[in-house]
């Protein structure tokens, strides 16, 4: 696998870098998903991480990347929430200030916390794509640096040390369970474990409202979608049609990548929080739906899911919790 764009090389240099920046995670073994599957199953508690989601790691090995004059002009990226409370948290760490640029469909609750990290925030247009097109204007006319939210080189790699932490956990892992929206998690993750043992199968699993990165690999190219409401917000948003990175590692490395409806998103939300006394999002349930739902097909265990960030609007998680079968469509009828 030397041929791909980030290597377990750099995975390992940038776990070496963010050392003592991020929150190595918990990793917990699931009596319940465990008796429901019939495979032991972890879960990685990525959600515990400081900024509440596994973006800080891609977000402070990209930083940490820059130089110091880069610092200082200041750093931009768009965001659909997760990275853009990351980034703000890393660029403060390190001196320098952040400006997010997001769509209206970003929650209030991710918005909020943003701007208390210190970040300027931007919501422009309905989509991730439209957010991308304010960040490059501020890199043309402002001098700012973009630290894209999944298509680099460097955030691929502080994603990936989730992976090294996993192996770590469960060497004798054979599944792993992985949110996908741009793929840098996916990517970095799967480059890690991989190179480890070729033969773990990783799963790709995402919401079937707007899946950017499934379109994209089942036409063969980075495809453009429309963004769409979900419980799995964190999930939504395009891949780029210029993408350079997360494309071709996903198409390389994924084994398989499995939609999931609102409903089933919604009883992953469930089960974490009664099962496993978990609160998560919607895109860190993915994997806790799948299988419940039976969706994994043949299940090769020991099973690794990832619980990837919990900033989810508490309003939302409760009717979520109180049975809400399509929380958002009842929200607005």
């Amino acid at each position: 696998m030397s041929n791909l764009a980030v290597t377990l090389a750099d995975i390992e240099q940038a776990a070496r870098r963010i050392e003592g920046r991020i929150v190595s995670t918990p990793f917990a073994q699931s009596v319940a998903l465990s008796e429901h599957c019939g495979v032991p199953v972890g879960l990685k508690l990525e959600h515990h991480q400081t900024t509440g989601s596994f973006k800080l790691r891609g977000a402070t090995n990209a930083v940490l990347s820059l130089t110091s004059e880069e610092r200082a002009r200041g750093v931009v990226a768009s965001s659909t929430g997760n990275h853009g409370r990351a980034l703000a948290h890393a660029a403060k760490a390190e001196g320098s200030v952040a400006t997010i640029c997001m769509s209206c469909l970003v929650p209030d609750n991710k918005v909020s916390e943003i701007r208390r990290l210190g970040a300027s925030v931007r919501i422009v247009g309905k989509s991730q794509d439209e957010a991308q097109v304010e960040v490059d204007r501020l890199v043309a006319e402002d001098g700012l640096v973009m630290v894209p939210p999944f298509d680099n080189r460097a955030v691929v790699a502080g994603q990936g040390t989730l992976g090294l932490e996993i192996v770590e956990a469960m060497p004798d892992v054979a599944t792993v369970l992985v949110p996908l929206s741009g793929g840098g998690l996916a990517a970095g993750v799967a480059a890690a474990v991989k190179e480890r043992s070729p033969r773990i199968r990783v799963v790709g699993l995402t919401m079937d409202r707007g899946a950017a990165m499934k379109e994209s690999l089942d036409a063969g190219r980075p495809t453009q979608v429309e963004e769409v409401a979900s419980l799995a917000d964190s999930l939504g948003g395009g891949i780029g049609l210029d993408n350079a990175v997360t494309f071709e590692m996903c198409r390389a490395l994924l084994d398989d990548v499995i939609l999931l409806s609102e409903t089933e998103i919604a009883a992953g939300m469930r089960h974490a929080y009664a099962k496993e006394r978990e609160v998560i999002e919607g895109a860190g349930a993915v994997g806790i739906a799948a299988l419940l739902s039976g969706r994994v097909g043949r299940m090769e265990g020991p099973v690794a899911v990832i619980l990837s960030g919990r900033n989810v609007d508490m309003d939302l998680h409760r009717r979520v919790i109180n049975g809400g079968v399509d929380p958002l469509a009842e929200a607005a009828a």
